[in-house]
């Protein structure tokens, strides 16, 4: 995992990320997902039941009743272990780290072999899909993403065809292999980029901090950014589908940038193409678990319900009790300790990671923390953080708090 708010590795990583009247969103949707014949040797077929026996990760997800929060971390595997320094100056590359399955599935479970996560995610970014539906990227090592041709006009939108899997064989065969490794002991997670997040790069070239591009967009070529982001709709719900076919067990979206939109505006330009994708992927794989999590997502969380996820992931600047009042006890979260709180004393980080517990409740949450974790986090504190998630049990943790009010 290494991009969160701007790519996103396996999470998460370099800085910088009328719908339905539009006919080309169902000209798009004409063309169902089907795996190509010669990816079938490694798919699995998407269920269509829940099992007692599914991770924890994902009976929690679900609603079911469980003895402890499951526990992982965006950008669980990166620059913060050793182990991936030494790796990554083997392969320099990222692209070449992210797009080489053998390496994909070592740095994927580097840290499920040293911490014993409940969730296992793959090692990818929210741009490695792009160049299968004709938008080509680079990584430079400071500037980090770059698009050489921005989609800004027709001719733009040109460039774009259906999802190729043939060219995300890697994806699909790392998942294959991390669901035999971790076996029934975690849930292999999967990752996208939401359609507004990926807009942002495809029409800036790249990371921004203004965003003026695709926004001054939203007035003056509305038509070019619909059909652009339609067009990311229906690529990334087949990668979705594809990924969970291949072995994920859960898939969480990342609209690392539909914070930086005012909410009127994110409910007109990214929440009904997330809805969309929800309803597609829902129809294939109703038993996937999906989360939404949008960084600053403090102004949005009750818009963000009606999107059809099951679980919305709160970044660490809203507190977990407002949270969990505001969005009700029928949709699951996940977070949100402070990455920050990993280079706290240990006693500091088990009261943080208890009181977020408590205010979550003992149904619907996957402890986590608010963001990824940062560059130079001690390896031991976040070791601590997966012992105290081991340790936890909601029935002491419901004693302790009831003896405390009284």
């Amino acid at each position: 995992m290494e991009t969160i708010p701007t790519s996103i590795n396996s999470g998460l990583g370099w800085k910088s990320s009328s719908f339905f009247q539009h006919s080309n969103f169902f000209n798009l949707l004409s063309h169902p997902f089907k795996p190509k014949p010669s990816l079938s040797k490694f798919s699995l077929t998407c269920s269509a039941t829940s099992s007692s026996s599914d991770p924890l990760l994902v009976q929690a997800a679900r609603g079911d009743l469980v003895s402890r929060p499951p526990a992982w971390m965006m950008r669980q595997a990166g620059r913060y272990m050793a182990a991936y320094q030494k790796l990554a100056q083997k392969h320099p590359s990222f692209r070449e780290r992210s797009e080489t399955t053998d390496l994909i599935v070592e740095i994927s479970l580097q840290p499920w072999k040293a911490f014993r996560p409940d969730g296992v995610i793959i090692f990818s970014d929210i741009l490695t899909p792009l160049p299968a539906f004709g938008i080509n990227f680079d990584i430079e090592d400071v500037k980090g993403p770059v698009i050489q041709s921005p989609v800004r006009s027709e001719d733009g939108l040109k460039v774009l065809h259906p999802i190729d899997f043939d060219k995300l064989r890697f994806v699909g065969e790392s998942l294959k292999i991390l669901r035999q490794e971790v076996g029934g002991d975690a849930a292999v997670l999967g990752f996208v980029g939401a359609p507004w997040t990926l807009a942002t790069y495809i029409v800036e070239g790249g990371t921004t901090r203004t965003y003026t591009n695709i926004k001054s967009m939203c007035h003056t070529a509305p038509h070019i950014l619909k059909s652009l982001l339609s067009h990311l709709t229906k690529a990334i719900a087949d990668y979705i589908v594809f990924q969970v076919e291949s072995g994920a067990h859960c898939i969480q979206i990342f609209d690392s940038w539909g914070g930086q939109l005012p909410p009127d505006m994110w409910e007109r330009w990214s929440k009904p193409y997330i809805k969309e994708i929800v309803n597609l992927v829902k129809k294939k794989c109703p038993e996937t678990p999906l989360v939404l999590y949008i960084n600053g997502n403090g102004g949005l969380l009750e818009r963000m319900v009606d999107t059809g996820v099951d679980v919305i992931g709160l970044d660490w600047t809203v507190d977990m009790a407002d949270g969990r009042r505001r969005l009700g006890s029928g949709i699951g979260v996940q977070g949100n300790v402070d990455p920050a709180y990993l280079f706290s004393p240990l006693n500091a980080l088990t009261e943080e990671i208890q009181r977020v517990v408590r205010c979550a409740g003992p149904r619907r949450h996957i402890l986590n923390l608010g963001h990824g974790v940062l560059v130079g986090t001690p390896e031991e504190a976040v070791a601590h953080f997966f012992e105290v998630a081991r340790s936890l049990k909601f029935d002491t943790l419901t004693q302790n708090n009831t003896a405390n009010v009284a």
